[in-house]
């Protein structure tokens, strides 16, 4: 087997259509085409909404609101068209561009597509046996919430995720990154991929729909796997874990510092770095499960023990003995610590500075091909590639169909 490099990325050939906006779909498909494939970006009109989402903003030479961080953050490598499907020849070119696309994904109002005579069991199927087409919606087509619409801050708080965070004083508290949006743009990813990997055994595309509500409730562990065996809500801990002890932030002489002691072992080398090694002796923290319960006496006797350290080295002499620990970094430590830099997770090109790929390959590397692009920008570049000669992008143009100027 060759070791030898493929700089093109372990999705090269795949082309995948994105009707999506915003977060979850955006990022779904950055990923893919971080790692190779294809994505043709199609924004409405008006341009993804995230492209006012801010400040901070890029603006153009006229001083005209280009982009946002926000928008930058997660469309990179993609060709970006623009492309009013609200008339019959806008729908057509999205026909078009499906005639050698793989992937479609959309997270439009569910229905929006049918209405449009886009429905996936009607239409696309048909002509597209072997199209993988992924929905993420707020609440999928039925049930009692059906069709509803979803952001990730209320599936947050539907989903149960707001009230296992926070602490007694502030109350249930949204968790500060966007993560359900996220995951759910990762589960459309892992889903497309292994929708993928069956189309190279049966030769037929399906249909593929994860919502932020389910996603919301995947990530209720261990307060679900809890509340199944002992029926018990789980209490507002703050930065604590419900099963797991020491495993918490403590105040250092310097600053903060997390420890995630995990077993037995690990605590009698914490102990004796900090130099109370009698308390692995205590029957009271023997066991983790003794260090659940007994959490509150253990915690004033460690924070009494980690203010008396530069946080820094305790947690460099923690790592070195094999104990999970860390500083609490702000934003800007991370994107500029050494290690981040080693891992290559910031990448620049042609003037964009992002985050990293975080799935590192061996043989097919991913990579950041290009950076986000200008509402439009490859607009002639992709019709004239789905077969449309000159005079008729021209005409879509002078038509309102294709767009080249956002529309307010």
């Amino acid at each position: 087997m060759s070791n030898t490099i493929d700089p093109v990325g372990a999705l090269a050939g795949v082309r995948v259509v994105d009707l999506s906006r915003v977060l979850g779909g955006p990022y779904c498909t950055q990923t893919l085409g971080d790692h190779g494939a294809d994505v043709i970006k199609v924004e409405p009109p008006m341009g993804d909404e995230t492209r006012e989402w801010g400040p901070p903003f890029e603006k153009d030479s006229a001083g005209r609101i280009a982009s946002s961080a926000y928008f930058k953050g997660v469309n990179r490598n993609k060709r970006c068209i623009a492309v009013d499907l609200r008339k019959p020849a806008g729908r057509d070119v999205v026909f078009r561009l499906l005639d050698h696309a793989d992937v479609l994904i959309e997270n439009f109002k569910t229905g929006t597509l049918e209405k449009w005579g886009m429905g996936y069991d009607e239409v696309l199927r048909p002509r597209y046996p072997r199209l993988i087409h992924c929905r993420i919606s707020g609440f999928g087509a039925d049930g009692p919430l059906g069709g509803y619409p979803g952001y990730d801050a209320v599936a947050q708080a539907m989903a149960g995720l707001i009230s296992i965070n926070g602490t007694p004083a502030c109350g249930p508290t949204r968790l500060g990154s966007p993560v359900v949006d996220m995951v759910a743009g990762l589960h459309a990813v892992i889903g497309i991929t292994m929708a993928l990997v069956e189309r190279a055994r049966s030769g037929r595309g399906q249909f593929i729909e994860t919502t932020l509500y389910d996603t919301g409730i995947s990530l209720l562990h261990p307060h679900a796997a809890n509340w199944f065996m002992n029926g018990k809500l789980p209490a507002l801990s703050g930065n604590a874990h419900p099963n797991i002890s020491p495993y918490d932030l403590y105040a250092s002489k310097t600053r903060p510092v997390f420890l995630a002691v995990g077993n037995d072992s690990q605590f009698r080398k914490l102990v004796e770095i900090l130099g109370c090694a009698e308390l692995a002796a205590d029957p009271r923290f023997k066991s983790n499960g003794d260090r659940v319960q007994n959490r509150g006496t253990l915690t004033q006797a460690l924070a009494a023990q980690i203010a008396r350290w530069n946080g820094e080295e305790l947690c460099r002499r923690l790592l070195d003995a094999g104990v999970p620990a860390g500083p609490a970094n702000n934003v800007a430590e991370v994107l500029t610590d050494a290690h981040t830099q080693h891992r290559e997770m910031v990448v620049e090109k042609d003037g964009y500075r992002g985050v990293g790929l975080p799935i590192k390959f061996g043989r097919t590397p991913g990579s950041a091909r290009c950076a986000p692009k200008r509402f439009g920008a490859d607009n002639r570049e992709v019709l004239m590639q789905a077969g449309y000669s000159d005079s008729d992008i021209e005409a879509l143009i002078a038509s309102g169909v294709i767009v080249m100027e956002r529309r307010s």
